[in-house]
């Protein structure tokens, strides 16, 4: 067949209308990346005085400083994100309606709150003298909700029969949870907790508006405090260096999922178990046309042998 369900394939055309379209928005798109590089450097951002002080040993260890911080912030409010994600979730699914009630509305609460007012009032009123905190707290009250709604969603996308098989053989409901369950939906749920702690990692440059020191504050502050040249701040290149920073580390990340991914549906699938010589025996017997022999079988003199 020359195409599928789907999608049939093109005459020549449509091959043509496709390339005349690919070529249009190829033409398009580079015009506009020109025209964008044409108004930065009108505007003096492509100045190589605006890169000198990215240099200096001292603006590096800045920058070192600020990475550091950053990863500091996310792993701290990533773990803690998986745990209250992990408690909301298991509270969620409980068979007691006002813990289920409970949970539903922090969750609820929380997912719509956000993130950035949630950051600035726990900085305002509980965290004044420590800025980290406020952004680990609403990162975790954020997040953990988000991945609260992931847990749950993944525990209820395993097939019923395997939790009624479990209860059948007299399981409770927490070895259903821990032995049955939740191993099979953290494989179907694992991209999307992934894809959750990206996010995480990215919004860790909210700390900026609290005065957080971390990644995205040392850049600003070196786009606003270096000294103009020509009258032109270097807000270009710290967009550059730094949004470079930020992309290599959610890339790393997601090369980690990646990775652990693989090594889960490795782990899944493993290995057949040896085969030993009374097992070969009775596998190889019928491809030989070997027959078991029948005890009440006749033999050739027409007698039962007993």
């Amino acid at each position: 067949m020359s195409g599928n369900v789907l999608y049939d394939v093109p005459g020549p055309k449509g091959r043509a209308r496709n390339r005349l379209y690919g070529g249009l928005s190829t033409l398009a798109l580079l015009g506009l990346i020109a025209f964008i590089g044409y108004r930065l450097d009108d505007t003096g951002q492509f100045q190589s005085g605006l890169w000198t002080a990215y240099e200096y040993t001292e603006t590096q260890q800045r920058i070192v400083d600020g990475l550091l911080t950053t990863v500091k912030t996310f792993a701290i409010a990533a773990a803690l994100s998986l745990v209250l994600g992990a408690l909301l979730a298991t509270a969620r699914l409980s068979d007691h309606k006002p813990v289920r009630w409970a949970a539903t509305v922090v969750v609820e609460f929380f997912r719509a709150m956000p993130l950035l007012i949630m950051i600035f009032l726990l900085y305002a009123a509980v965290f004044t003298s420590n800025p980290m905190w406020a952004l680990v707290i609403g990162l975790t009250l954020y997040n953990g909700s988000v991945q609260a709604e992931i847990f749950r969603s993944g525990v209820n996308a395993v097939p019923k029969g395997q939790s009624e098989a479990a209860y059948a053989i007299g399981l409770r409901k927490t070895q259903v949870m821990a032995s049955v369950l939740v191993p099979q939906a953290v494989r179907m749920m694992l991209p999307s907790i992934i894809s959750q702690l990206v996010v995480t990692l990215k919004d860790t440059s909210l700390g900026f508006i609290i005065l957080y020191e971390e990644l995205l504050f040392v850049g600003k502050s070196f786009a606003q405090q270096t000294r103009p040249v020509n009258g032109v701040y270097a807000f270009i290149p710290m967009v550059i260096v730094f949004g470079s920073l930020y992309i290599l580390m959610c890339l790393a990340l997601s090369s980690v999922a990646t990775w652990v991914e693989r090594r889960t549906q490795r782990s899944r699938k493993g290995s057949p178990p040896p085969m030993t010589a009374t097992g070969a025996a009775v596998m190889a017997g019928p491809a030989l046309g070997a027959a078991a022999p029948d005890p009440g079988a006749s033999g050739a003199d027409g007698t039962n042998h007993h």
